[in-house]
């Protein structure tokens, strides 16, 4: 009998313990997933990630040195309603996810695409800007691209590592890759021949056409792919953050601000809704090419 009472106490041991250990566990993981924004908190300031140049998501106007845009801006509401303090970090977009990842800055915004590789090592905040994907060519001869198959051997500006590039890349185009490079570097190359195309959203390149309408450069009118969707990004443990972020944006969705900031940026199109047609994949472009060749 006494040997069964303690066999019995010591089950109750490890059970009473494994119970214990599970309730500390949790409450280190929650501990642990709450630190960005604990520390957001403590400092009544939220740090963003941004590049400063790319128009009109995140850009300094001529003559000034105050930060705006787009996604800026949501930014700017987003901490006002949260009572916080923003402070704007710039670099180029792959330093931008490298100082989410090490902690440099609490979150980042700059016409970030959702997908599912980033997916797997960061938290995305709920979408605030939705568009598709197209191509800027020459204008006189559409830089000699008839077909996506014709991207072979051409030179595709962009940002290195970025989803616009990737998929310049899969057509076989070499990337020519710049830095943190305003607009207007990226859209003279092509007009002058440097490079042959630009893959990137519809929206910024549409209004990067009518700033620098002087360019030989236009959309190409055959293409248009890839529906996105636009984020911020934060690391990937940032639960509170993100349900907070999420939280506002909700709000501001509902309240129209999302669409009087769109209006604003974007000459007068909304952005915050997903377009009312249905955009093709790029593989569904490729498709429907090799089809009509046959």
């Amino acid at each position: 009998m006494k040997k069964r009472l303690l066999v019995f106490c010591s089950l109750l041991a490890v059970l009473v313990l494994s119970a214990c250990g599970s309730s500390n566990d949790d409450s280190a993981e929650q501990a642990s997933e709450d630190k960005v924004w604990e520390a957001i908190q403590d400092s009544g300031k939220i740090t963003v990630g941004t590049s400063g140049t790319l128009y009109p998501a995140s850009y300094y106007p001529e003559g000034s040195d105050d930060i705006t845009g787009y996604d800026v801006e949501v930014i700017k509401e987003i901490a006002k309603r949260l009572d916080l303090e923003v402070e704007f970090k710039t670099s180029d977009f792959n330093n931008m996810l490298a100082s989410v990842q090490n902690g440099r800055v609490d979150l980042a915004a700059n016409d970030i695409g959702v997908t599912d590789e980033r997916k797997g090592k960061f938290a995305y905040s709920e979408p605030y800007k939705y568009s598709y994907t197209t191509m800027i060519v020459r204008k006189d001869d559409l830089s000699g691209i008839n077909s996506l198959e014709d991207l072979k051997g051409k030179k595709a500006g962009g940002e290195a590592t970025t989803g616009y590039s990737e998929i310049a890349e899969e057509l076989g185009a070499e990337v020519v890759a710049y830095g943190n490079t305003t607009n207007d570097v990226y859209l003279r190359d092509v007009d002058n021949g440097r490079t042959d195309l630009i893959i990137n959203d519809y929206y910024l390149q549409s209004l990067a056409l009518q700033a620098f309408s002087d360019f030989n450069i236009t959309i190409h009118p055959d293409f248009k792919f890839d529906e996105t969707a636009n984020a911020a990004i934060m690391p990937k443990e940032a639960t509170e953050l993100k349900k907070q972020v999420d939280k506002v944006l909700s709000e501001m969705r509902e309240d129209g601000t999302l669409t009087k900031l769109s209006e604003e940026f974007f000459g007068g199109a909304d952005v915050s809704k997903q377009p009312d047609e249905d955009i093709p994949t790029v593989d569904e472009v490729l498709e429907q090419q090799q089809e009509e060749e046959k």
